[in-house]
């Protein structure tokens, strides 16, 4: 019998955080400008909202898949599906589906969706501590965005609680510039261009 020779190939892949990163940060930047009062109206907020906070940022969960990263997997995977449910909740208010459906919606609904994605951020925060010091910032931003977004949605302290909103949703969007960007210029030059920060060390030593 003939001897068979069998050639592995392994194909790689770049880290996709740079991306993933950069989709929260556009939609998170623009979404922002709309709670803070700097920009009206949710129409111009839907390509951003669907292309960079949702295909972006699956796009990256897949890539991550690659790499076997549960954690950047679930996040990106997580608020990118987020970002598409935003964006279809948007289109509803605004009539796309029809004003019967439109008619028929109630804040609270978004509530109870927004709490559930605070207790998924809140057990993200717990991993990204591993991570770096600029993941673990975002994750605690996001805390606090999901924090006013459910609290608002029950109209408690409305003002106050959608400003948290606000503000925590404009810090996502600069520290996930820094993030992409030193995602980025770190691995180009093979330095560190833009620190991060270590990992906090106590789950992981």
């Amino acid at each position: 019998m003939g001897t068979q020779n069998h050639t592995q190939v392994k194909i790689t892949t770049a880290d996709p955080s740079a991306l993933g990163l950069f989709g929260l940060a556009m939609v998170t930047l623009v979404a922002s400008s709309q709670k803070l009062g700097l920009t009206e109206g949710l129409s111009y907020l839907l390509p951003w909202v669907f292309f960079l906070g949702g295909l972006a940022q699956i796009y990256a969960s897949v890539l991550d898949a690659k790499h076997n990263n549960i954690f950047g997997t679930t996040a990106f995977g997580a608020f990118g599906l987020f970002w598409f449910g935003v964006g279809t909740t948007w289109l509803i208010q605004l009539g796309f589906f029809g004003e019967k459906l439109a008619a028929n919606g109630d804040a609270k609904q978004l509530g109870f969706a927004f709490i559930g994605y605070l207790i998924f951020s809140l057990f993200m925060t717990i991993g990204a501590m591993e991570t770096n010091k600029v993941l673990f910032s975002i994750f605690v931003f996001i805390d606090f965005l999901f924090i006013g977004l459910s609290l608002s949605s029950f109209n408690i302290m409305y003002d106050v609680t959608h400003m948290i909103a606000a503000v925590a949703e404009m810090c996502i969007a600069l520290l996930s510039f820094y993030g992409s960007a030193a995602n980025v210029l770190n691995t180009h030059f093979g330095q560190v261009v833009l620190p991060i920060g270590k990992p906090f060390g106590i789950f992981k030593k």
